[in-house]
């Protein structure tokens, strides 16, 4: 597989020296854009545990990685890809995964994208209340670049912009579930250990196609925006086909609505921000059925400052208030955890920089109180040359319970280096 990764880059560097031009068809250099990167990637298990039958050992993930972005634009449209190939070590085997490709065209005020994309809204670091689209959690508890968090999604996104207020309004046809860890890879808590399992998606039909909406615009120096979702759950919910010795659960993915606002300027010598969100179950009002989450109000608050030269401060503070809180005590199948009715979560994330900004050091840490668990990222990144950078990050989880969200991986604590030539 090194040796196709040279060989693909060899190619695509002659390819961008040599720059044809077709007049015939039009088409010229400056129509066409070429990037991308050779990569790198390696994370280790630093705890010595291992999940039942393991995949990879104590290599949680490890590959080489090329990336290439090809883009066309002219006054018309704009045709954009962004693929990688890969070879992954864990699995032992060669593969190829389509991050982007879309093309995408503008008739007014009017900007119109349909193909993979990458789909992003909300204001939260690493905290997700109005981005509601699909990620991949296995990628980030193992070190991956962060950009690796967000999963490719095949949609329609309509962009309208006026004057001080502006629209956005897609459409997703086919159904995305997040990504969580693998259990062949990490350890973590199953409720249901050993019993066979089975997914059941959302159907491809139009009743199922996922609605979201947002509009912002500034106000008072303000970013503000006002968001709608409506679609599903993306982290599944867990159906036994019986409670008290089931031979079979169903991993299904309940209807679901989110109403939210966000906001974000400058105050208080720094960046504050504000967003919420109400997480409408859909499935289920009345709070009665365990398989299926509760509905809740979800909250954030952050502010964020430089305290001296190269050195900056984030700290966010997150809450979920779970409604009908008694209905799911009363209906918990024995011997499952409970959860309490207000979950909350702290966040801070800092970073210095030395060496003319060449060297970045940094910790994010989550800590929840009300859970007891913590969440560790220290990391070190040094950018050799424009081009060329090396970063470590450490994955640290630990907590009072192996129930609670990070708890559950106090036995997956990780060590990522990553390698990174751009082009």
């Amino acid at each position: 597989m090194l040796r196709l990764i040279i060989f693909l880059a060899s190619v695509v560097l002659w390819v961008h020296s040599s720059r044809p031009i077709s007049h015939a068809s039009g088409v010229s250099a400056e129509n066409l854009s070429f990037h991308g990167f050779l990569q790198a990637n390696y994370d280790f298990r630093l705890t010595g545990q291992q999940p039942p039958n393991p995949q990879g050992g104590d290599l949680l993930f490890g590959e080489e990685r090329f990336q290439l972005r090809l883009g066309y634009s002219n006054e018309k449209v704009r045709l954009f890809t962004r693929t990688d190939f890969y070879y992954d070590h864990v699995a032992n085997r060669p593969s190829i995964e389509s991050r982007e490709a879309y093309a995408e065209g503008s008739a007014g005020a009017a900007d119109l994208r349909a193909g993979r994309q990458i789909l992003i809204w909300g204001i939260g670091d690493l905290l997700f209340i109005n981005d509601i689209f699909a990620k991949d959690f296995g990628a980030f508890f193992s070190g991956r670049p962060i950009e690796y968090l967000r999963v490719p999604q095949d949609a329609f996104k309509l962009d309208v912009g006026t004057t001080g207020l502006s629209a956005e309004i897609m459409a997703i046809p086919f159904f995305q579930a997040d990504k969580l860890p693998s259990n062949s890879s990490f350890v973590e808590f199953d409720p249901f250990p050993g019993v066979p399992r089975t997914t059941q998606d959302p159907s491809v039909a139009l009743k199922n196609t996922e609605l979201a909406g947002r509009i912002y615009g500034t106000t008072w120096g303000f970013d503000t925006a006002l968001y709608l979702y409506r679609g599903f759950f993306r982290i599944p919910a867990l159906q036994p086909n019986q409670i008290s010795a089931p031979t079979l659960v169903t991993e299904t993915f309940p209807r679901l609505a989110v109403y939210g606002a966000s906001t974000r300027g400058n105050a208080l010598g720094g960046v504050v921000s504000a967003e919420v969100g109400y997480y409408d179950s859909l499935d289920d009002h009345s709070g009665r059925n365990p398989a299926i989450p509760n509905s809740q109000f979800r909250y954030l608050a952050a502010y964020q400052r430089q305290l001296w030269e190269d050195f900056t401060l984030g700290l966010q503070y997150y809450g979920e208030l779970m409604f009908q809180h008694d209905a799911f005590l009363a209906t918990l199948p024995a011997g499952l955890p409970s959860q309490d009715q207000h979950r909350q979560l702290a966040t801070v994330r800092l970073t210095q920089l030395f060496w003319n900004q060449t060297l970045r050091v940094g910790l994010f840490a989550f800590y929840s109180p009300t859970d007891q668990d913590y969440y560790l990222i220290p990391e070190i990144r040094y950018s050799i040359s424009d081009n060329l950078w090396v970063a470590a990050v450490g994955n640290i989880f630990g907590g009072r319970s192996t129930t609670t969200f990070f708890g559950q991986f106090d036995a997956d604590d990780n060590l990522a280096i990553t390698m990174r030539y751009e082009f």
